[in-house]
């Protein structure tokens, strides 16, 4: 099956969110066909989570849809910042979605 566009998934994301009045944004565009896709969680409490494209073979074949997986979960804000710095470096067509959330769903496919 083809997977959704990047620039359409992080749209629909952010609209989604932001609809059910999470403050939401993207934080960074890269490529709009096929640049990897980063959600960074605000938690509100001084922490921030992060989550990354799961490995290729965590995936199902038949889903179009984007899987994630934990990269950091509840840590300084320096860490993930670092973390993003580091991947842009390797990947400049990386996006970066920015989200507001008390909890720790943020309605994403996740992979153990």
């Amino acid at each position: 099956m083809t997977r959704l566009r990047s620039d359409i998934w992080c749209g629909v994301f952010v609209r989604r969110h932001n609809d059910l009045g999470n403050m939401c944004v993207v934080s960074r565009r890269g490529d709009p066909v096929a640049g990897q896709v980063y959600v960074e969680i605000d938690h509100l409490d001084g922490t921030v989570s992060l989550f990354t494209p799961a490995p290729m073979v965590s995936r199902n074949e038949e889903s179009a849809n984007l899987v994630f997986q934990r990269r950091f979960s509840h840590v300084e804000p320096a860490m993930v910042r670092d973390r993003i710095v580091r991947e842009v470096e390797f990947d400049p067509d990386l996006w970066v979605i920015s989200l507001d959330l008390r909890g720790d769903d943020p309605g994403i496919e996740v992979v153990a």
